[in-house]
């Protein structure tokens, strides 16, 4: 490693840092001032590094990380409160609006999606499997496989 790269590289691993900080305590209140000083970095810029390694803001990458792990609250069957406080947030509408500015549907819109996928799957499995590994296995439109799963 030369002279020039190792601030190059100490930057980075403090900016990781910060981001492992926010992958960790998503749940919790965190706010700028607790992720830059995780960094040791003033807030600005910190901003500026964390945007340039990672092509969002930190508030942006932890409204993310809350929204993942509420999609896959949601897909579980938890309810739309639940899910709000689970993954760090006080309010139901402002859950509700950015989960929605994100994704494109409403909390109860996915979760309602995700509830009656569950129940298609459980109705009609066969309907759900690729046609590329059912031809693979033999199970085309020639061959006897849904007169045997009756």
């Amino acid at each position: 490693m030369t002279p020039e790269q190792y601030p190059r590289i100490y930057l980075y691993r403090r900016i990781v840092q910060a981001k492992v900080f926010i992958d960790k305590y998503y749940l919790q209140k965190i706010d700028l001032d607790n992720i830059s000083d995780e960094a040791y970095f003033s807030k600005y810029h910190f901003i500026r590094l964390f945007k340039s390694i990672y092509g969002k803001t930190p508030h942006q990458y932890l409204t993310t990380v809350r929204i993942e792990h509420a999609k896959q609250l949601l897909q579980q069957g938890n309810s739309v409160t639940e899910v709000c406080f689970s993954v760090g947030y006080d309010s139901v509408s402002t859950f509700s609006s950015l989960f929605t500015k994100i994704t494109g549907k409403t909390p109860s819109g996915y979760l309602n999606y995700h509830k009656q996928r569950k129940q298609e799957i459980q109705s009609e499995p066969l309907a759900f499997v690729p046609k590329c590994y059912a031809f693979m296995h033999g199970w085309g439109e020639n061959s006897n496989f849904e007169e045997a799963t009756v």
